[in-house]
C-alpha cells in the first residue's frame, strides 16, 4: 500500500509540474511569436485580453480549434472592425497549443 501510495503521489506532482511547465512555455510562445504586442492576459490592448477571449469562448467545443485557425489565418468582425493579421509563422502545432493555453486562462 506505501508503494502505490507514493507512485500516486509522484504521479500527482509530476502532473502538475507538467502543467506548470505547459504554462510557462505557453506564455514563452506566445512572446516568440509576437502576440504580446497586440494581447496581454488581463487587459485589453489592440485586441481583446486572453481572459475575455477565455471567457468568450468558455462554452463552445469548438474554441480551441477555432481560435488557431484564426491564431493562423487571421480574423475580424468578432472583436470589433480592427482586424486580426494572419501569422504563417505559427505552426498548425503551436497554434493548438497557444489556443489551449488562452482558453485556460479565464
Amino acid at each position: 500500500m506505501k508503494i502505490a501510495l507514493f507512485s500516486l503521489q509522484t504521479l500527482m506532482l509530476a502532473g502538475g509540474l507538467t502543467a506548470v511547465d505547459t504554462a510557462i512555455a505557453s506564455a514563452d510562445l506566445a512572446k516568440s511569436k509576437n502576440c504580446l504586442a497586440c494581447h496581454a492576459p488581463d487587459k485589453k490592448l489592440i485586441g481583446p485580453s486572453y481572459k475575455d477571449v477565455a471567457l468568450k469562448y468558455a462554452k463552445d467545443a469548438n474554441a480551441a480549434k477555432t481560435l488557431a485557425q484564426k491564431i493562423q489565418k487571421g480574423g475580424v468582425g468578432v472583436w470589433g472592425q480592427v482586424p486580426m493579421p494572419a501569422n504563417p509563422q505559427v505552426s498548425a502545432s503551436e497554434a493548438e497549443t497557444l489556443a489551449k493555453w488562452i482558453l485556460a486562462t479565464k
